[in-house]
């Protein structure tokens, strides 16, 4: 793993970088309010998706001083922003040059996620929202033209509904995935571990086609 410090307007962003071997492609989170690179559910998730042979990068989108106002947990469009001007950045890295690049959105991070998808348009390869708050990017749905997967918890009754009127917005391919039994934060027995098999499988069909990277990639699932 590459400990990263981005620069983004007039703050340094942490993040993590992992990169296996002849990546697939690079996978970037952006996660929900009041979480961090630490998120373990995130984690769980990008190391499975290092297994499949994708590399990952996981950052705070937010100071530690910012994290502290709840004003900035949930301002979209700082937070959207903050992710196109990362995202152009690592584009610029000599080792992610030719890869193709996707995000992974949680909660909140869904919406930025989507929104700088739309305006990053082609540059993005596809996005998996897990219990995203898809409605937060209602306005700027039209434009996100990349394969979308949206995946919510069926007991997550509110954010399920939330999901499915933003679902109609979205120009581009896309598909919600249900989980049964599973609520918003996907706690219940291996419910994140079909969180994780489910944006794998999308990951694998929408970017690896655009990959020079390997052929061969391992599925299975370890969670230590």
């Amino acid at each position: 793993m590459e400990k990263l410090k981005i620069k983004v307007d007039h703050v340094l962003l942490n993040g993590d970088l992992s990169l296996p071997e002849n990546p697939l492609g690079i996978i970037i989170f952006s996660h929900g309010s009041g979480s961090s690179r630490f998120s373990p559910r995130n984690n769980q998730v990008a190391q499975y998706l290092n297994k499949l042979g994708f590399g990952t990068f996981l950052f705070d989108l937010l100071t530690q001083e910012e994290d502290l106002d709840r004003g900035f947990r949930f301002d979209i469009p700082l937070l959207s922003d903050r992710l196109v001007k990362v995202t152009q950045v690592l584009l610029e890295y000599p080792s992610l040059k030719k890869l193709p690049i996707a995000y992974f959105g949680a909660s909140t991070g869904a919406a930025s996620a989507l929104i700088a998808a739309g305006k990053l348009q082609n540059t993005i390869k596809a996005v998996v929202s897990r219990g995203g708050r898809p409605d937060l990017a209602m306005n700027a749905l039209s434009k996100v033209v990349c394969p979308t997967l949206l995946i919510v918890g069926e007991l997550d009754f509110e954010v399920l509904d939330l999901n499915r009127k933003a679902y109609e917005r979205i120009s581009g391919p896309k598909q919600i995935r249900v989980i049964d039994g599973a609520t918003h934060l996907f706690e219940e027995a291996g419910k994140l571990e079909l969180v994780a098999q489910y944006s794998g499988e999308w990951f694998l069909e929408h970017l690896k086609r655009n990959s020079p990277g390997r052929t061969k990639v391992h599925q299975n699932f370890n969670t230590q």
